[in-house]
């Protein structure tokens, strides 16, 4: 039986956490990222919008997740030779930890960066060889 962890003897701190993860790319999707030459629009403002939206509703879709007031998030990306690099950065005052939070908003990130660049990114035969996330991991986690 799933069991929702009660958090309510635990006092309020101050909570930081820090997250990253990597999409790799092609050389000429990250020269159009890099343009802004995509036609989707401008593929970072999409993604870090998207990273705070999966920061304020990790509740919503992981089931035993808490509900917490989030206090601040800060989205940032690095384009590096092979792809982009995000960090996303959640703060919250409350009982539990915001890791999660982090961890969504950096997988948020970069599947919006997947989903607007993927025209560019499939082989002949609509497959993606050589595209990949990975290393999402958290970086910091601070309680108080």
């Amino acid at each position: 039986m799933a069991v929702m962890v009660d958090i309510s003897a635990k006092p309020e701190v101050q909570r930081v956490a820090k997250a990253t993860g990597f999409i790799k790319l092609k050389p000429d999707t990250l020269e159009k990222i890099r343009k802004g030459e995509l036609p989707k629009g401008d593929v970072l403002t999409v993604a870090k919008t998207a990273a705070i939206l999966a920061v304020k509703r990790v509740p919503e879709f992981i089931p035993l997740a808490h509900p917490i007031s989030i206090t601040g998030s800060n989205v940032e990306f690095k384009l590096e030779g092979s792809g982009v690099r995000v960090f996303v950065e959640v703060k919250s005052y409350g009982k539990t930890g915001v890791e999660m939070e982090a961890l969504a908003g950096a997988s948020g990130a970069l599947l919006t960066i997947w989903d607007m660049v993927k025209a560019f990114e499939k082989d002949e035969g609509g497959q993606y060889p050589t595209t990949r996330i990975e290393d999402i991991k958290v970086l910091e986690k601070v309680k108080g």
